[in-house]
């Protein structure tokens, strides 16, 4: 049986990650929400240092959102980092970690395949989790052909892991699953030649693997371009906070200007055209340096801080590579 494989296979070779040391849903929520759009290599560097630095959840939910953001600063989609914070003060106020699907749910930034990871790793709930890799081993074993992004290919999907998943033996199958996409059923060069599944693979037999999961193109990408000023005037330089509804929200960044003309003939460019891809937009950016005795005027939304205190500030990644190039 597939379930009854899987499950051997992740005795066997599971990957030996902290957060599994442990049955305490701070760690394990935590993890989830670092592991959402990271990489584990990444994702475990990030869960160590907050682990480390708020180790309770009412740490955390005393932290301000500055520090959190400082934290969390590389990892980027830096919403995750707010919905964290918020939740942490949910937990606090609740009283206790929720301990059932609908509560784990409620919390800020948690869905579907979050709280069933939670649950069922936390709590033994028998929950099936579907992310990428799951969709991807049931599309290939399976041969489903139904596109993953559609509601229809969402519910079936949805429907098929709960089935196969061992009530009693949850959090292992659900991890077994995660592990064996991520590790197995890789998307590009699966290891199909060595997979003990390959005998009752579906698109192993048809030569599908490389077709499957089916995924409709919807998303399109847009170009966006930017141009920064560092100030640097008598050791101080100014930065602002975003705001909501944009981009790299509650994050800091330097003097931003909406054209060339409005760069000051004194400032030195210093680089053109630097390239940060996102999600949805590619991003292009002009960095430019401007050094002066005498404070420009600027927007009321703009402080002056010192330039050594930068390091204080959570700042987007493209801004960290842009004052990598000042000068000292």
């Amino acid at each position: 049986m597939f379930n009854v494989a899987l499950l051997e296979w992740f005795r066997e070779n599971g990957r030996d990650l902290p957060w599994r040391q442990t049955r305490d849903p701070y760690a394990i929520w935590l993890s989830e929400i670092i592991l959402q759009q990271t990489q584990v290599k990444q994702g475990w560097e990030y869960w160590e240092r907050f682990m480390h630095r708020w180790p309770t959840v009412e740490a955390l939910a005393a932290a301000t959102e500055d520090e959190v953001l400082r934290e969390w600063q590389g990892l980027g989609y830096y919403s995750r980092a707010r919905n964290l914070h918020h939740a942490a003060k949910q937990i606090v106020a609740l009283g206790h970690f929720p301990n059932t699907l609908e509560e784990i749910k409620q919390l800020k930034g948690v869905g579907d395949y979050t709280a069933a990871a939670i649950g069922s790793i936390a709590f033994g709930l028998p929950a099936a989790v579907v992310d990428g890799n799951v969709y991807r081993v049931l599309a290939r074993h399976f041969g489903i052909d139904t596109p993953i992004n559609t509601t229809e290919g969402k519910k079936l999907f949805a429907a098929l892991a709960q089935e196969l998943l061992p009530p009693n033996e949850a959090a292992a199958y659900n991890q077994a699953i995660m592990d064996f996409g991520a590790v197995q059923c890789t998307p590009q060069s699966p290891k199909c030649m060595e997979c003990m599944l390959a005998e009752s693979c579906e698109a192993m037999r048809s030569g599908r693997v490389n077709e499957l999961p089916v995924k409709l193109k919807t998303l399109k990408v847009t170009e966006r371009h930017l141009i920064y000023i560092y100030i640097r005037c008598q050791g101080q330089t100014a930065i602002r906070r975003r705001g909501s509804g944009d981009i790299w929200q509650g994050l800091w960044e330097p003097v931003l200007v909406d054209a060339e003309s409005a760069v000051p003939p004194t400032a030195r460019l210093l680089r053109q055209n630097v390239k940060h891809v996102l999600t949805h937009r590619v991003l292009y950016a002009h960095f430019y340096l401007l050094e002066t005795d005498k404070r420009p005027k600027l927007p009321s939304d703009y402080i002056w801080i010192a330039e050594s205190a930068l390091d204080n500030y959570a700042l987007p990644r493209l801004i960290e590579v842009l004052l990598s190039f000042l000068p000292k």
